[in-house]
């Protein structure tokens, strides 16, 4: 039987419960999103393991990462126990504890763990999921080569002012707006994520984009090199090293040429 959520579920011992607390709708605020706190005030956690990735575990996992604020530290892990009362999340919160939540099976569920873990004043869960919606929406449209709808959308979504994933509404804005040849409005699009998630590497990297169409490319260098120095891994990507080697062929026209 579902149990609502209650500040107690936050306990030092790790226990399961579930989450059937009714969605609160709020106005949304009309303000700037507020610079975050320092990361790693709260960590969630969501099971990946085979019981809880076939009740949707994955798909949980990538919502609460598009949800969530950037002081909350979301990542895949192993085993919590309990299977089949998945999909199972484990949630720490500084100075309060640490907890296991059953059934998060939800994009919904999900915002209402938030909602629950950082107060309704931080979070709103209807306006995240909200946000969440649009972005998605704006990526299948830019995905399409609409990057003018995708714009509109994430426009939209930016506009709900929202407390979380509002670093990943930029980014897709900033994807849109390079598309369109906006590249002003890319670069400070770029800026906005960054100056909210300072260590989200795809802001790093579409900040060295937009720098780099404007021509800028000593300082897309460095927004490269940020990027790689927040995660190393990239380095084997495919699209880092395109960008990588483009950049090499202008830095050596450049230096050819005086």
């Amino acid at each position: 039987m579902a149990v609502a959520v209650t500040a107690a579920a936050v306990t030092t011992a790790y226990h399961c419960c579930s989450i059937a607390s009714p969605l609160r709708r709020l106005p949304p605020r009309r303000r700037l999103p507020p610079t975050p706190r320092a990361s790693g005030d709260v960590e969630i956690r969501v099971c990946t393991n085979r019981t809880c990735a076939r009740q949707g575990g994955r798909e949980v996992l990538a919502a609460l990462a598009g949800l969530a604020p950037p002081r909350v530290d979301v990542a895949s892990c192993g085993c919590l126990g309990r299977c089949g009362a998945g999909p199972n999340v484990a949630a720490s919160v500084a100075g309060k504890g640490a907890a296991v939540f059953g059934h998060v099976g939800t994009a919904a569920r999900g915002a209402q763990l938030l909602e629950h873990l950082l107060g309704a004043a931080e979070f709103n869960a209807t306006t995240g999921l909200a946000v969440l919606a649009a972005k998605e929406k704006a990526e299948t449209s830019l995905e399409k080569g609409d990057a003018a709808e995708a714009e509109a959308l994430l426009t939209e979504a930016i506009g709900l002012n929202a407390c979380g994933g509002v670093h990943l509404v930029y980014s897709s804005r900033s994807k849109a707006r390079l598309t369109l040849g906006n590249i002003s409005g890319a670069l400070e699009d770029a800026v906005d994520a960054i100056r909210i998630a300072p260590k989200f590497t795809q802001a790093h990297l579409l900040h060295g984009d937009a720098l780099f169409a404007m021509g800028e490319y000593c300082l897309a260098e460095d927004a490269y090199a940020d990027a790689l120095n927040l995660d190393p891994s990239i380095r084997r990507s495919k699209s880092y090293k395109v960008r990588v080697e483009r950049l090499q062929e202008k830095l050596a026209c450049v230096s050819s040429s005086t």
